[in-house]
């Protein structure tokens, strides 16, 4: 018997991004959708960006965590189109990355407070952070560093 599309939902909620693991691939907004093709379930996946090195460990995690579940076929459909947006992710992933201590996007480019003590005296050090979808800014008041993701 084939799982539910809303069954398969939750179990790659509980997949976390492998450069971020406080939230979901689902979260993140890369899952675009889950369909059965026959005996075949396909995961239509964008990436981040069409160069994040992360892009082919997803793929594996969501295989496996499906796999885990009995889900014997699966096809991973790379889905370029429309480009990914941080629009996507959820307000669960927004909450999530802020208390990691990533301010998450916001629309104006910038974060609109620190995600440790939530001051609004933020001030960018560089437009390049750990990786490439994210910044590095500093809180003016607590003095720390932390990273903001950026706006895509």
């Amino acid at each position: 018997m084939k799982p539910a599309a809303e069954e398969i939902w939750d179990w790659l909620d509980a997949v976390p991004d492998p450069e971020i693991p406080v939230i979901s691939v689902v979260d993140l907004g890369i899952v675009r959708g889950v369909e059965w093709d026959g005996d075949t379930l396909e995961v239509a996946v964008t990436p981040t960006y069409s160069g994040c090195p992360a892009t082919s460990v997803i793929s594996m995690d969501i295989e496996t965590a499906l796999y885990d579940r009995g889900v014997q076929n699966v096809r991973i459909k790379t889905q370029i189109s429309p480009p990914w947006t941080t629009d996507w992710l959820s307000d669960k992933g927004r909450a999530r990355l802020e208390e990691y201590g990533i301010a998450p996007p916001r629309a104006a480019g910038g974060p609109d407070r620190c995600p440790r003590c939530k001051s609004t005296n933020v001030t960018r050090i560089s437009q390049f952070g750990s990786t490439p979808c994210k910044a590095q800014w500093r809180c003016t008041d607590c003095l720390e560093p932390f990273d903001y993701f950026k706006c895509i």
